[in-house]
């Protein structure tokens, strides 16, 4: 049998109005509410870290407990000034909105271990997942009593083989006297967009959710007298400028008479001060650990430059500093707010941090 032809048109594609350049090359950004839903228990529990560990209000220290062995703890944080004194962040990566029925297992172990006192009851217990807490459990939470109740009523069938698998965990009198005795109001869930809110303000979010770092703050200029952590980085140009002298520079006032030495003197302060922000910079809005790569990354760049021969010291400076002013930095995160000053300044950070020395 012949087919026959469709004669109604089929609609054209439509354009998407305003793609972009990027859209085209990474995609659509995914909005981070949408992005936690898509993340790996370990990258939830990373995330819900991070957030913690910058809470310096309030918490001193957050460690993550999750795992084997965690006795129904995943990120714990220890009170600022009541190191005794500790919430509990109980992390759970499911597709819809936490129930009732999954949380009583985490009660259940909070109940067990802190009645055997492997642990001491804590100041709040907080749920937290991507979805939130569903409507029946977010209203059970605001209700201590009855939220004790149901965990009794529960504690059989979700308690008694689920705490551990080494042990049945029978309900006895002593230990529901135990769980009478207990403050129910501690448990709660928080909102996953005031989490996503709060984790914005961290150090973590860029590497995490993308969209670019934020503008840089303006680089204050140098105090007029040398301070206490820039002694080792000006002792070294010191030493640079007596080795082009042949004289010996004891204090900054020497070099008074020597104007060209001053000028380069104050322009390399300039830079220190201008990189030291660039690393407070990075220390609000990037990992640990990533200013320390750029200056690696410098230092790399810098390294023949030094073993150059150089008829004195101070030429060394200069020609060190002006490789580096030229590096091309086009993989590191801070790259599109990283200024010449701040390039000349990693290596004055350097001679300051004892990698670099200027007089052979």
């Amino acid at each position: 049998m012949q087919s026959t032809p469709c004669t109604v048109p089929l609609p054209a594609p439509k354009a998407e109005v305003g793609v972009s350049a990027d859209s085209v090359a990474a995609g659509l950004p995914i909005p981070p509410i949408e992005r936690i839903r898509i993340f790996s228990p370990a990258q939830w529990e990373d995330f819900v870290l991070e957030w913690a560990d910058s809470l310096h209000a309030i918490y001193g220290l957050a460690e993550r407990c999750g795992g084997a062995g965690d006795m129904g703890r995943d990120i714990v944080a220890y009170d600022k000034t009541e190191p005794t004194v500790w919430d509990n962040y109980q992390c759970k990566h499911y597709k819809n909105g936490l129930t009732p029925s999954e949380i009583w297992v985490e009660l259940g172990k909070l109940v067990y271990y802190t009645y055997r006192e492997e642990y001491t009851y804590p100041r709040r217990y907080v749920f937290v997942a991507p979805q939130g807490a569903g409507t029946t459990l977010s209203n059970l939470l605001k209700r201590p009593k009855p939220l004790k109740a149901q965990l009794i009523q529960n504690w059989d069938k979700h308690c008694r083989t689920g705490i551990t698998s080494t042990a049945v965990v029978e309900l006895d009198a002593d230990l529901q006297a135990y769980i009478d005795s207990l403050d129910f109001s501690i448990f709660e869930a928080i909102p996953p967009l005031r989490l996503i809110d709060q984790h914005a303000k961290t150090r973590w979010y860029a590497a995490r959710f993308g969209g670019g770092l934020p503008a840089r703050p303006v680089v204050e200029p140098p105090p007029e007298a040398v301070a206490e952590h820039e002694v080792n980085y000006v002792r070294e140009l010191l030493d640079a400028y007596g080795d082009h002298l042949k004289s010996h520079l004891a204090i900054v006032d020497d070099l008074a008479p020597h104007g060209d030495l001053h000028e380069h003197f104050n322009d390399s302060r300039l830079e220190f001060y201008s990189a030291e922000s660039l690393r407070a910079f990075s220390r609000d809005t990037l990992p640990p650990g990533s200013f320390e790569q750029l200056q690696t990354e410098v230092h790399g760049g810098i390294k023949d430059e030094f073993r150059g021969v150089h008829s004195d010291a101070y030429r060394r400076v200069l020609a060190v500093v002006k490789t580096a002013r030229f590096l091309p930095i086009t993989n590191h995160p801070l790259k599109d707010r990283l200024s010449l000053l701040d390039k000349g300044g990693i290596c004055h950070q350097l001679a300051n941090d004892k990698k670099v020395r200027w007089v052979k």
